[in-house]
């Protein structure tokens, strides 16, 4: 499989460990926005062994706490999308950090429930 991530240099890694690393995200929604990914290409999070699985969520948690001292942002979303329909597109499997901050959106609630937009302000649904 070849995979964009495998192509990056490792200068642009911003952490990792012995199974994962982290960097920017090519295309940023917001400030900060970072990949971690692992070192062996695999197709999403379930088809990940538990040791790379594991050593995906530790740089999650390492790229957080960088973050919050890096961007302070007000908030977090995180998440994989796994397989095409799912809007995966590329099938090297990939977690998102997004910082989120005060007012980068309107009405925040529902965060990932969006990916589904009709579906997303469950609040003002009958």
């Amino acid at each position: 499989m070849t995979s964009p991530f495998l192509a990056r240099s490792v200068a642009e890694h911003v952490a990792g460990n012995a199974l994962a690393f982290a960097i920017r995200d090519g295309f940023p929604v917001s400030p900060g926005h970072t990949l971690v990914v692992t070192r062996r290409p695999v197709a999403t999070f379930f088809e990940a062994t538990a040791e790379e699985q594991a050593a995906v969520m530790a740089l999650v948690h390492e790229v957080k706490q960088r973050l919050d001292d890096s961007h302070r942002p007000d908030g977090y979303n995180v998440g994989f999308n796994a397989g095409e329909a799912a809007g995966q597109t590329v099938a090297h499997l990939h977690i998102h950090v997004i910082p989120r901050y005060h007012g980068d959106r309107p009405d925040p609630r529902g965060g990932i429930r969006w990916v589904l937009a009709d579906k997303a302000d469950y609040w003002t649904q009958p």
